[in-house]
């Protein structure tokens, strides 16, 4: 059977490496590039993003990735937005207080979390139990976040799966071809490469 093709998008932001090894024990053969044509027609693209919002927006717009997300949005192939990577998905953004437009490929906008202790960070369970996405992954099983804003329910036509910090924000979303996770699944442990291998098998 053959593996399928997944670019790691390389636009200046997130752990490549570690989403590349991730990817490949998952299953996939794995690129790590720039290059935008390399990223339109692979089987699979993840976009990782680590860092504020606006910068990522910048570091992804400035590498063509934006017009490479339109293309296989339109296309209908598969893409796996992680942490801020994830967020760019969304509509906007208003980290430090200003409003940031992102890809709109869901609705909504990313907002900073009502919680005591913000960053969210370490390991939490995630309600998605009824998502293709988590097969296989029983409901108390813990992924890694680490995180201050995100999407809050609900998202228009959108499959979404909730974690808690403060209240319920959007930890995992699938519309058609896209794919968002607030956490790391590279950072996951098993449960994040079951959830990769679960990823690979819609392709």
């Amino acid at each position: 059977m053959r593996r399928p093709r997944v670019v790691v998008f390389d636009y200046g932001s997130g752990n490549v490496r570690s989403a590349q090894q991730a990817l490949e024990r998952a299953g996939a053969d794995v690129t790590v590039t720039a290059d935008a044509m390399t990223a339109r027609h692979a089987d699979g693209l993840m976009v990782p993003g680590v860092g504020a919002f606006a910068e990522c927006m910048r570091g992804l717009v400035a590498a063509g990735g934006a017009e490479v997300v339109e293309y296989r949005v339109t296309a209908e192939r598969p893409i796996l937005g992680v942490c801020v990577g994830a967020q760019v998905l969304f509509t906007s953004s208003t980290e430090h207080d200003t409003a940031t437009k992102g890809l709109g490929v869901f609705e909504g906008a990313v907002t900073r979390l009502d919680a005591t202790r913000v960053p969210h960070m370490g390991w939490n369970t995630v309600d998605g139990a009824a998502m293709p996405l988590f097969d296989g992954i029983p409901g108390d099983e813990r992924f890694y976040f680490v995180h201050s804003y995100a999407a809050r329910p609900p998202v228009a036509d959108t499959e979404i799966a909730l974690g808690d910090h403060g209240g319920p924000f959007v930890a995992a979303a699938v519309r058609g071809c896209v794919t968002a996770t607030q956490f790391h699944p590279e950072k996951s442990g098993r449960v994040g490469l079951t959830l990769l291998s679960n990823w690979l098998r819609s392709m």
